[in-house]
């Protein structure tokens, strides 16, 4: 048999296998759902990493992708391949991914261009005042959250680096750091609704 028409049979069986492991996972059965999502990871991530050039990027993707599909398992259809459906998800998670972080980068002042703006318009001593305020805000903050926050927005570590030095999980870092800017917002004025 020629090497692509091998290639090729290997892909029909694993879409085979895991249509029919989605087939049971959408009847209950929980250990084929594990082991649909274990097998389909390294896919996941393969596209992701193809659409994303930042790691921590693509690794959010897959995650995306992950509970995109777990959302949606009820609507996959036993009677048409498992492979491209699924693909297709990973896809246009990978490339929703994309777009915000254009969206967030549009939306970013750069820290420098911050205080640049801040010491042309605001007097010294206010300034010393706004910053000690700021830190006595930060202390109030659970040690999680303020980990969080000095990692991911302070020291602008990619979400994978902070995780790695926090013990966080990204999800739980993202969570933490959310909850660690609403805090701040609440306490500095910056508005209740943000």
């Amino acid at each position: 048999m020629p090497p692509d028409a091998a290639k090729a049979e290997a892909r029909e069986a694993r879409d085979t296998r895991w249509s029919a492991l989605m087939m049971a996972a959408q009847a209950g059965d929980g250990r084929a759902y594990d082991r649909l999502l274990r097998e389909i990871l390294p896919l996941l991530r393969g596209i992701a990493n193809a659409r994303l050039r930042d790691p921590a990027e693509a690794e959010d993707a897959v995650q995306d992708a992950l509970l995109t599909l777990h959302r949606v398992r009820a609507t996959y259809d036993p009677t048409r391949p498992f492979t491209p459906w699924m693909a297709a998800i990973a896809e246009r998670r990978a490339l929703d991914r994309g777009r915000s972080r254009g969206r967030r980068a549009a939306r970013e002042v750069q820290i420098e261009a911050a205080e640049h703006i801040a010491s042309a318009t605001v007097p010294e001593a206010e300034r010393g005042l706004a910053r000690a305020e700021l830190r006595a805000a930060l202390g109030e903050l659970p040690a999680s959250q303020a980990t969080a926050l000095r990692l991911a927005k302070i020291e602008e570590l990619s979400l994978a680096e902070a995780s790695a030095r926090s013990g966080l999980s990204v999800g739980a870092l993202k969570v933490a750091t959310h909850r660690a800017l609403h805090s701040l917002r609440k306490r500095l004025g910056g508005g209740e609704g943000t």
